[in-house]
């Protein structure tokens, strides 16, 4: 209503009467306002579309082993975890790269195991966590196979030398300047390579574990019988009461101290078939430092081989 009485009172004003050669001149109308644009119609089909449902959060990343016989929720993350079964007195679990694995016995109800689970909710989740990390840290360093590849071995960095002049029948050398002389042409596959490297590194994993065991066993009081060598990405090394040692041959990637911390581990094993307190004093007997080296095994991932062909 305001702009209707402010168009009236300016129409029936007094004009303004300029002179212009001694002569009044009519004020001119005001040319009317821009005419305001109507609302655009809204289709009919989107005043009848039903409101949408809000957007749900996204769920955190699941972690599922591959193997999964059992699921649960932990703190409201879905978790696959394996369960096997065997005759035992407690219930064990182990946290890896592929995920959690229970070991509960015989006669225990799935009630109990998942129980015991929730009381671990939060370092189960923790250690899933920093099993993924190293999974990823361990992708992120697969190793590139060509003439400028260079591999970590016994701490240090192992280079390789395609084309290298070698005497007859020899495949592979080691140089005392660590580089690994291969007979193979300049430009050999990177398939071709890799073969040639893990062949000699077979060889160096079990006359290296076959001198630290000799070396070890003795201290330890006791025998072992025959040493396997395992490809497994997350399990160092296995002992069987009958004196078989199995170690993972990736161990050649670290230190030899920690090298001689998986060799006293699996050795210890041969007097305690278990981790007791028993078991742990017998590591720390010729060991006194298995914490620390133990850790360092944790914390330092072996880089990943494109394992196709082992």
């Amino acid at each position: 209503m305001t702009g209707v009485l402010q168009r009236a009172w300016e129409w029936l004003a007094p004009p303004e009467v300029p002179l212009v050669d001694g002569r009044l001149v009519k004020r001119g109308r005001r040319a009317p306002a821009a005419p305001v644009p109507a609302p655009a119609s809204v289709p009919l089909a989107l005043l009848l579309e039903p409101p949408r449902a809000p957007v749900e959060p996204v769920a955190p990343p699941a972690f599922v082993h591959p193997l999964a016989n059992q699921h649960l929720l932990l703190s409201g993350i879905p978790v696959g975890y394996r369960l096997e079964r065997s005759r035992r007195r407690s219930i064990g679990m182990t946290v890896r790269i592929e995920g959690l694995q229970v070991r509960a016995p015989l006669g225990t109800s799935l009630a109990a195991v998942q129980q015991v689970l929730q009381g671990k909710a939060d370092w189960i989740l923790r250690k899933l966590a920093e099993q993924r990390q190293r999974g990823l840290e361990q992708q992120g360093a697969r190793l590139q196979w060509g003439a400028q590849t260079a591999l970590p071995y016994l701490g240090a960095s192992l280079a390789l030398q395609l084309a290298a002049p070698l005497p007859a029948r020899t495949a592979a050398q080691l140089r005392p300047d660590g580089v690994l002389q291969l007979a193979l042409a300049a430009d050999a596959p990177p398939g071709q390579i890799r073969r040639r490297v893990h062949a000699w590194w077979l060889q160096e994993a079990r006359r290296d574990f076959t001198a630290r065991l000799e070396h070890f066993a003795p201290l330890l009081g006791v025998q072992w019988r025959s040493l396997g060598l395992s490809s497994a990405r997350t399990r160092w090394g296995s002992a069987r009461s009958d004196g078989s040692i199995r170690l993972n041959w990736r161990l050649l990637h670290y230190a030899p101290e920690i090298i001689d911390y998986v060799v006293v581990h699996e050795l210890s094993h041969l007097r305690h078939m278990d981790h007791s307190p028993r078991f742990w004093a017998t590591v720390g007997s010729v060991l006194p430092d298995y914490r620390a080296l133990r850790q360092r095994l944790r914390d330092q991932a072996a880089p990943a081989w494109d394992d196709g062909d082992e």
